[in-house]
């Protein structure tokens, strides 16, 4: 962890959020947060790469949080992932839902809700270096 605020630390103190063990979460809790931060970071790689027509960004973006990609990059990340990370890639994985995505099989959805899952959960942790290192190791690009 850097010495740095955390950015999320920083949503904390403004907006007067408490500390939560998020062990007690759902994972689909974690799975909503994760979404956000994969899609964040995914963002700021394309946009990073340079002033590009929006059609152009959102297309790319697209084809890289769809589910199929993300379950792709979680079968490629497991060999990768500690043993509470595996843990918390198969709560995720695991998790109950209610619908799924349009354009992905029901095996892939539920794998990249465990890849959402594992975001979300390394990001309230505070290891967003982790996060990032994951996803170099199977970017597809």
């Amino acid at each position: 962890m850097h010495n740095e605020t955390l950015f999320l630390d920083k949503i904390k103190e403004e907006f007067g959020l408490g500390e939560v063990d998020i062990r007690t979460y759902s994972p689909l809790t974690l799975a909503f947060i994760g979404d956000c931060v994969y899609d964040l970071v995914i963002r700021s790689i394309l946009v990073g790469e340079g002033n590009r027509n929006v059609n152009g960004l959102h297309k790319d973006k697209s084809n890289l949080v769809k589910a199929e990609t993300q379950a792709q990059m979680a079968e490629a990340l497991k060999e990768h992932l500690t043993e509470e990370e595996a843990d918390v890639y198969k709560r995720g994985r695991n998790a109950k839902t209610v619908s799924h995505a349009k354009n992905a099989g029901i095996g892939q959805y539920h794998k990249a809700t465990g890849f959402e899952t594992l975001i979300g959960y390394l990001y309230l942790k505070g290891e967003e270096d982790r996060i990032l290192q994951l996803i170099k190791l199977v970017l597809p690009r």
